[in-house]
């Protein structure tokens, strides 16, 4: 990186933020309440409160969301007649899955190979520490230019929609000129980065139904009903051989236009075991980022250890539909309803249940936001140009930003490059990414104001 005031002070001020950061990943801020102590996602949120105090932040809060959790709000004001400028990230995360597989403790931010492990370390708490960098810079080298609105989602991992119901309650609250969403990721690292489009999301849980109860198999097996086969028989319709997803309805054959991602690339930061084949056709970038897909994440059955021999009379599972621009995300839910529902075998009782939704987003890459994050960006990553690429993933709370305030420029940059490997064990955030970032967020918000 070429030697800045900005530059040299983020340097500085590594060593606090990875102290800060240990201390954001110890709080098991799952929003998931029957997992995880509710106690410790208010924890994590009164940190942040704290943050934003500490800067100088006014009017700073929690703010109770209508799916029982909270968002962090604070507001930095700016030079009079200065551009307003919304920072977002979310300070929940993922439940660390099975935490035999964390070479350390999921909870506790660790040092190895030059990078920093913990959950939440990329997504999202170390998008945290990213906005509090920048701001400091800026603080120390002449002011922050604009005024500043800071939000911290407190549910976005569960896509329950709290805090965008809340701002549509509140539409004055959140609104700014510019919308720097901290929740995205570089293509890979060292590659300066902004994320176009993401794809929304719908999650239905179907449950299916035979017996009134469960029978013993060698009695009754043949005849009766199972209930656990008609789900899989259920979910294996949801794919193609290939395993492109089919659902009824819905078009599986779009095309991305813009970053190409090299198969062998993709098999290399996915960690696809030698011999087992990726799915679907079309382009890498095609089927993550421009198509249609579904996911099996959780099935309720009896677990091997301790089965029994009986069919089984009721079955569940949990299904993920990621949904590209151009789709309406209430339409493709009823369409895998309806597709659950047809092909469910035997006359067997199926109901589906929509547990969260959020839709699919195309930001315009031709606003001047863009070009002032593409020049800091060139400062912060010599040598490189800002590259746009899609996300396969869903951050419902854009969407909702970008009808409340259609004159936004929402600008997608954060620290979920390849190999922080979020949402999986042993997530771990690039120190240098979270350096770079904060600088070219710093020189962002200076760029922006004098634009």
């Amino acid at each position: 990186m070429s030697s800045n005031p900005v530059a040299e002070t983020v340097a500085s001020l590594m060593p606090r933020a990875r102290a800060e950061l240990t201390e954001l990943v110890a709080f098991q801020s799952v929003a998931d309440f029957d997992q995880f102590p509710k106690s410790e996602s208010e924890a994590a949120a009164r940190w942040v409160a704290d943050a934003l105090t500490a800067e100088g932040f006014q009017d700073v809060a929690l703010l109770d969301t209508p799916d029982g959790t909270q968002s962090v709000y604070g507001h930095l004001p700016g030079p009079a007649g200065a551009k307003t400028v919304l920072l977002y990230a979310h300070y929940d995360v993922q439940p660390p899955l099975d935490e035999a597989g964390w070479a350390t403790p999921p909870f506790e931010l660790t040092e190895r190979d030059g990078r920093w492990y913990g959950r939440g370390a990329a997504d999202c708490k170390g998008g945290v520490l990213m906005h509090l960098l920048a701001l400091r810079a800026l603080k120390a080298n002449g002011g922050v230019p604009v005024h500043v609105k800071f939000i911290a989602e407190g549910s976005e991992e569960q896509g329950t929609g709290g805090l965008e119901r809340y701002a549509e309650a509140h539409p004055g609250l959140l609104d700014a000129d510019a919308v720097v969403i901290g929740d995205a990721g570089n293509f890979r690292t060292g590659l300066p980065t902004v994320t176009a489009t993401l794809r929304g999301m719908t999650m239905l849980r179907v449950r299916i139904d035979t017996l009134e109860g469960n029978l013993h198999s060698g009695q009754f097996g043949g005849a009766a009903p199972d209930a656990l086969s008609a789900l899989i028989r259920v979910l294996d319709s949801l794919r193609a051989k290939d395993g492109t997803t089919t659902i009824d309805g819905l078009t599986p054959d779009a095309s991305w236009d813009g970053l190409r991602y090299d198969e062998e690339q993709f098999r290399k930061d996915a960690k696809v075991l030698d011999g087992v084949e990726l799915i679907g056709d079309g382009t890498v970038a095609d089927r993550i980022w421009a198509r249609p897909a579904v996911t099996v994440l959780g099935i309720d059955c009896p677990p091997v250890v301790g089965a029994t021999p009986s069919v089984q009379a009721s079955a569940r599972a949990l299904v993920s539909l990621r949904v590209p621009p151009g789709i309406d995300t209430d339409e493709a839910t009823k369409l895998l309803q309806v597709h659950l529902e047809t092909h469910t075998p035997w006359g067997a009782r199926v109901s589906t249940e929509r547990i969260g939704q959020g839709q699919p987003f195309s930001a315009d890459t031709t606003s001047p936001a863009y070009a002032a994050m593409a020049d800091a960006m060139a400062v912060a990553y010599p040598g490189q140009e800002m590259q746009y690429a899609g996300q396969g993933g869903s951050i419902p709370l854009c969407n909702t930003l970008a009808a409340l305030y259609p004159h936004a420029e929402i600008l997608l940059i954060g620290l979920s490059e390849p190999e922080a490997r979020i949402h999986a064990v042993n997530e771990s955030v690039s120190p240098e990414e979270l350096e770079r970032l904060s600088v070219a967020e710093a020189l962002f918000l200076r760029n922006y104001a004098a634009g």
